[in-house]
């Protein structure tokens, strides 16, 4: 098992790594809205499509690191705060990921660390 973390992301917020290889696995902890040059919380003024994006950027800073792309991604699981939003987050990532369609769950959640409203962590394979 190989730990991973890069400057291409934040840091993590509490005591795990940002992914973790295994065999040829990434498991991708779950990304909040955090810009990795200054590890500030960014909430866009509530602008769920905007924390998405931030969301979606960080993950590929990730895979980035390990010389992958959100393509390598198979699954991915979302978090929402509310399900208002899932319309807004869903333009994002249809966007992010073009015609790649990875296997997907989208969980709603009375709460996200730091406030946020959206939450993803994934699965990709090397």
């Amino acid at each position: 098992m190989e730990f991973i973390n890069t400057n291409l992301a934040p840091e993590a917020v509490g005591p795990y790594s940002q992914a973790v290889q295994l065999n040829n696995l990434i498991y991708l902890s779950g990304q909040i809205p955090i810009d990795p040059k200054n590890q500030e919380l960014c909430l866009f003024e509530g602008d769920v499509g905007k924390q998405a994006e931030l969301v979606l950027s960080n993950m590929a800073g990730v895979l980035k690191s390990q010389g992958l792309t959100l393509h390598n991604i198979f699954k991915t699981t979302l978090f929402l705060t509310d399900m208002n939003d899932f319309a807004a987050v869903n333009k994002v990532y249809a966007k992010a990921f073009g015609t790649h369609r990875p296997a997907r769950s989208t969980i709603a959640v009375a709460g996200l660390p730091k406030g946020v409203a959206v939450e993803i962590e994934s699965i990709a394979r090397l």
